[in-house]
Protein backbone atom coordinates (compact mmCIF):
# COMPACT_ATOMS: atom_id res chain seq x y z
CA UNK A 1 0.00 0.00 0.00
CA UNK A 2 2.64 2.37 0.63
CA UNK A 3 4.85 1.59 -2.43
CA UNK A 4 1.27 2.40 -4.55
CA UNK A 5 0.47 5.64 -2.97
CA UNK A 6 3.96 6.49 -3.24
CA UNK A 7 4.14 5.47 -7.44
CA UNK A 8 0.63 7.66 -7.39
CA UNK A 9 1.92 10.73 -6.06
CA UNK A 10 5.01 10.58 -8.28
CA UNK A 11 2.61 10.13 -11.42
CA UNK A 12 0.52 12.98 -9.66
CA UNK A 13 3.65 15.12 -10.23
CA UNK A 14 4.26 13.78 -13.43
CA UNK A 15 0.93 15.18 -14.55
CA UNK A 16 1.03 18.37 -12.81
CA UNK A 17 4.11 20.37 -13.31
CA UNK A 18 5.50 20.37 -16.95
CA UNK A 19 8.95 20.87 -15.16
CA UNK A 20 9.08 17.36 -14.14
CA UNK A 21 10.83 15.04 -17.00
CA UNK A 22 11.37 12.04 -15.23
CA UNK A 23 9.95 9.58 -12.11
CA UNK A 24 14.00 9.66 -11.06
CA UNK A 25 13.98 13.13 -10.92
CA UNK A 26 10.32 13.79 -9.14
CA UNK A 27 12.17 11.26 -6.06
CA UNK A 28 15.30 12.94 -5.92
CA UNK A 29 14.46 16.48 -6.72
CA UNK A 30 10.95 17.18 -5.85
CA UNK A 31 10.96 18.27 -1.26
CA UNK A 32 6.97 17.32 -2.01
CA UNK A 33 7.39 14.18 -2.57
CA UNK A 34 10.26 13.64 -0.62
CA UNK A 35 8.13 14.93 2.55
CA UNK A 36 5.62 12.72 1.80
CA UNK A 37 8.06 9.94 2.05
CA UNK A 38 8.84 11.02 5.51
CA UNK A 39 5.13 11.47 6.19
CA UNK A 40 3.82 8.12 5.32
CA UNK A 41 6.64 6.34 7.82
CA UNK A 42 6.25 8.34 10.61
CA UNK A 43 2.10 7.89 10.27
CA UNK A 44 3.17 4.29 10.38
CA UNK A 45 4.56 4.82 13.50
CA UNK A 46 2.02 7.21 14.96
CA UNK A 47 -0.82 4.70 13.88
CA UNK A 48 0.88 2.36 16.00
CA UNK A 49 1.06 4.83 19.39
CA UNK A 50 4.88 5.10 18.88
CA UNK A 51 4.19 8.76 18.98
CA UNK A 52 7.80 10.02 19.70
CA UNK A 53 8.95 8.04 17.22
CA UNK A 54 6.64 9.45 14.02
CA UNK A 55 7.16 13.08 15.63
CA UNK A 56 11.15 12.40 14.76
CA UNK A 57 10.58 11.26 11.93
CA UNK A 58 8.54 14.29 11.07
CA UNK A 59 11.03 16.39 12.08
CA UNK A 60 13.52 14.96 10.09
CA UNK A 61 11.47 15.68 7.24
CA UNK A 62 11.02 19.10 7.90
CA UNK A 63 14.89 19.77 8.06
CA UNK A 64 15.76 17.37 4.99
CA UNK A 65 12.71 19.41 2.40
CA UNK A 66 11.46 22.55 4.72
CA UNK A 67 7.70 20.76 4.95
CA UNK A 68 6.01 19.99 8.58
CA UNK A 69 3.69 17.60 8.29
CA UNK A 70 2.85 16.24 11.18
CA UNK A 71 2.29 11.84 11.77
CA UNK A 72 -1.39 12.69 13.00
CA UNK A 73 -2.66 14.12 9.75
CA UNK A 74 -4.41 12.26 7.50
CA UNK A 75 -3.74 12.37 3.99
CA UNK A 76 -5.17 11.33 0.71
CA UNK A 77 -3.68 9.97 -2.48
CA UNK A 78 -2.01 11.60 -4.94
CA UNK A 79 -1.33 14.58 -3.15
CA UNK A 80 0.88 17.13 -4.89
CA UNK A 81 2.65 19.77 -2.62
CA UNK A 82 4.77 21.77 -5.14
CA UNK A 83 8.17 23.93 -4.01
CA UNK A 84 7.14 22.78 -0.36
CA UNK A 85 9.31 24.99 1.43
CA UNK A 86 7.32 26.80 4.76
CA UNK A 87 4.27 24.29 4.29
CA UNK A 88 2.90 23.19 7.94
CA UNK A 89 0.03 20.30 8.11
CA UNK A 90 -1.04 20.09 11.51
CA UNK A 91 -1.82 17.05 13.61
CA UNK A 92 -6.11 17.19 13.28
CA UNK A 93 -5.37 18.31 9.54
CA UNK A 94 -7.36 15.86 6.70
CA UNK A 95 -6.52 16.40 2.90
CA UNK A 96 -8.61 14.76 0.45
CA UNK A 97 -7.53 13.05 -2.69
CA UNK A 98 -5.36 14.91 -5.69
CA UNK A 99 -5.68 17.92 -3.58
CA UNK A 100 -2.24 20.33 -4.48
CA UNK A 101 -0.80 22.54 -2.22
CA UNK A 102 2.10 25.46 -2.86
CA UNK A 103 4.64 27.31 -0.69
CA UNK A 104 4.65 28.95 2.37
CA UNK A 105 0.74 26.83 2.82
CA UNK A 106 -0.72 26.68 6.56
CA UNK A 107 -3.19 23.77 7.90
CA UNK A 108 -3.49 25.29 11.28
CA UNK A 109 -5.74 25.16 14.49
CA UNK A 110 -6.62 28.16 16.30
CA UNK A 111 -8.17 25.99 19.59
CA UNK A 112 -5.80 25.18 22.33
CA UNK A 113 -7.76 22.41 23.80
CA UNK A 114 -6.31 18.73 23.28
CA UNK A 115 -7.99 15.61 21.65
CA UNK A 116 -9.74 18.01 19.66
CA UNK A 117 -10.70 18.53 16.15
CA UNK A 118 -8.44 21.96 15.53
CA UNK A 119 -7.41 22.14 11.91
CA UNK A 120 -9.19 22.28 8.50
CA UNK A 121 -10.62 19.18 6.47
CA UNK A 122 -9.60 19.55 2.47
CA UNK A 123 -12.12 17.70 0.33
CA UNK A 124 -11.10 16.43 -2.64
CA UNK A 125 -9.18 18.32 -5.80
CA UNK A 126 -8.61 21.35 -3.82
CA UNK A 127 -6.38 23.67 -4.95
CA UNK A 128 -4.10 25.88 -2.06
CA UNK A 129 -2.77 29.07 -3.18
CA UNK A 130 0.74 30.29 -2.38
CA UNK A 131 0.58 31.95 1.19
CA UNK A 132 -2.46 30.90 2.03
CA UNK A 133 -3.61 30.24 5.50
CA UNK A 134 -6.69 27.71 6.33
CA UNK A 135 -7.31 27.90 10.11
CA UNK A 136 -9.46 25.98 11.95
CA UNK A 137 -11.72 22.83 12.78
CA UNK A 138 -13.95 23.39 9.44
CA UNK A 139 -14.49 21.74 5.75
CA UNK A 140 -12.76 23.16 2.42
CA UNK A 141 -15.59 21.84 -0.14
CA UNK A 142 -14.43 19.49 -2.93
CA UNK A 143 -12.96 21.08 -6.14
CA UNK A 144 -12.32 24.66 -4.18
CA UNK A 145 -9.76 27.13 -5.26
CA UNK A 146 -7.74 29.07 -2.27
CA UNK A 147 -6.07 32.32 -3.73
CA UNK A 148 -2.51 33.02 -2.75
CA UNK A 149 -2.52 34.96 0.89
CA UNK A 150 -5.97 34.00 1.46
CA UNK A 151 -6.84 33.96 5.37
CA UNK A 152 -9.98 31.21 5.53
CA UNK A 153 -11.55 31.32 8.58
CA UNK A 154 -14.95 29.18 8.02
CA UNK A 155 -16.67 26.57 5.59
CA UNK A 156 -15.84 26.62 2.27
CA UNK A 157 -18.77 25.00 -0.25
CA UNK A 158 -17.81 23.02 -3.12
CA UNK A 159 -16.01 24.56 -6.21
CA UNK A 160 -15.83 28.07 -4.38
CA UNK A 161 -13.12 30.41 -5.24
CA UNK A 162 -11.84 32.44 -2.23
CA UNK A 163 -9.62 35.17 -2.31
CA UNK A 164 -8.29 38.27 0.57
CA UNK A 165 -8.25 38.67 4.13
CA UNK A 166 -10.32 37.30 5.61
CA UNK A 167 -11.43 34.81 2.57
CA UNK A 168 -14.65 35.36 0.79
CA UNK A 169 -15.93 33.66 -2.52
CA UNK A 170 -15.61 35.51 -5.55
CA UNK A 171 -17.07 34.83 -8.74
CA UNK A 172 -20.69 32.86 -9.67
CA UNK A 173 -21.60 30.85 -6.71
CA UNK A 174 -20.83 27.82 -7.47
CA UNK A 175 -23.30 25.59 -9.37
CA UNK A 176 -26.27 28.28 -9.41
CA UNK A 177 -26.48 27.97 -12.95
CA UNK A 178 -26.19 24.53 -13.42
CA UNK A 179 -27.87 21.32 -11.95
CA UNK A 180 -24.16 20.04 -11.23
CA UNK A 181 -21.30 21.71 -10.31
CA UNK A 182 -18.94 21.34 -13.15
CA UNK A 183 -15.96 18.69 -12.75
CA UNK A 184 -13.10 20.37 -11.61
CA UNK A 185 -10.03 21.05 -13.39
CA UNK A 186 -6.39 21.53 -12.05
CA UNK A 187 -5.15 24.81 -12.55
CA UNK A 188 -1.54 26.09 -11.30
CA UNK A 189 -1.58 28.11 -8.31
CA UNK A 190 -5.60 27.80 -8.45
CA UNK A 191 -5.80 30.13 -10.89
CA UNK A 192 -8.73 30.33 -13.54
CA UNK A 193 -8.49 33.61 -15.22
CA UNK A 194 -12.11 33.87 -14.26
CA UNK A 195 -11.28 35.83 -10.57
CA UNK A 196 -12.39 39.08 -10.11
CA UNK A 197 -10.46 41.78 -7.72
CA UNK A 198 -12.86 42.26 -4.58
CA UNK A 199 -11.84 45.79 -3.95
CA UNK A 200 -12.04 46.77 -7.70
CA UNK A 201 -15.39 45.07 -7.38
CA UNK A 202 -16.32 47.33 -4.42
CA UNK A 203 -14.84 50.43 -5.82
CA UNK A 204 -16.69 49.97 -9.34
CA UNK A 205 -19.87 49.52 -7.60
CA UNK A 206 -19.50 52.54 -5.78
CA UNK A 207 -18.51 54.76 -9.27
CA UNK A 208 -21.75 53.06 -10.30
CA UNK A 209 -23.69 54.77 -7.07
CA UNK A 210 -21.74 57.90 -7.71
CA UNK A 211 -22.53 58.23 -11.37
CA UNK A 212 -26.50 57.65 -10.56
CA UNK A 213 -26.71 60.06 -7.97
CA UNK A 214 -25.06 62.49 -9.90
CA UNK A 215 -27.78 62.01 -12.59
CA UNK A 216 -30.36 62.30 -9.83
CA UNK A 217 -28.66 65.70 -8.70
CA UNK A 218 -29.02 67.15 -11.61
CA UNK A 219 -32.20 66.27 -12.70
CA UNK A 220 -33.55 68.22 -9.80
CA UNK A 221 -31.18 70.95 -10.48
CA UNK A 222 -32.75 71.22 -14.00
CA UNK A 223 -35.84 70.88 -12.37
CA UNK A 224 -35.44 73.63 -9.83
CA UNK A 225 -34.35 75.93 -12.52
CA UNK A 226 -37.27 75.24 -14.64
CA UNK A 227 -39.44 75.73 -11.40
CA UNK A 228 -37.99 79.64 -10.79
CA UNK A 229 -38.49 80.63 -14.61
CA UNK A 230 -41.70 79.51 -14.59
CA UNK A 231 -42.16 81.78 -11.18
CA UNK A 232 -40.33 84.38 -12.41
CA UNK A 233 -42.65 84.67 -15.60
CA UNK A 234 -46.16 84.60 -13.57
CA UNK A 235 -44.68 87.44 -11.36
CA UNK A 236 -44.11 89.56 -14.23
CA UNK A 237 -47.38 88.81 -15.40
CA UNK A 238 -48.70 89.60 -12.46
CA UNK A 239 -47.11 93.20 -12.02
CA UNK A 240 -49.08 95.13 -14.83
CA UNK A 241 -52.33 93.62 -13.01
CA UNK A 242 -51.11 95.26 -9.68
CA UNK A 243 -50.53 98.22 -11.01
CA UNK A 244 -53.84 98.48 -12.70
CA UNK A 245 -55.60 97.52 -9.58
CA UNK A 246 -53.93 100.37 -7.90
CA UNK A 247 -54.47 102.58 -10.04
CA UNK A 248 -58.54 102.62 -9.64
CA UNK A 249 -60.59 104.97 -7.48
Amino acid sequence: MLFRNLRDEIDATLARDPAARSRLEVVLCYPGFQALLFYRIGHWFWGRGWHLAGRFVSHLGRCATGVEIHPGARIGKRLFIDHGMGVVIGETAEIGDDCTLYQDVTLGGTSLERGQKRHPTLGNDVIVSAGAQVLGPFRVGNGARIGAQAVVLKEVPDGATMVGIPARPVGREPGRDAPHPPEPIFAPYGFTGEIPDPIARALNALLDEVTTLRARVGELERGREGGDGRRGAAAAEADPMRQRVGAQP
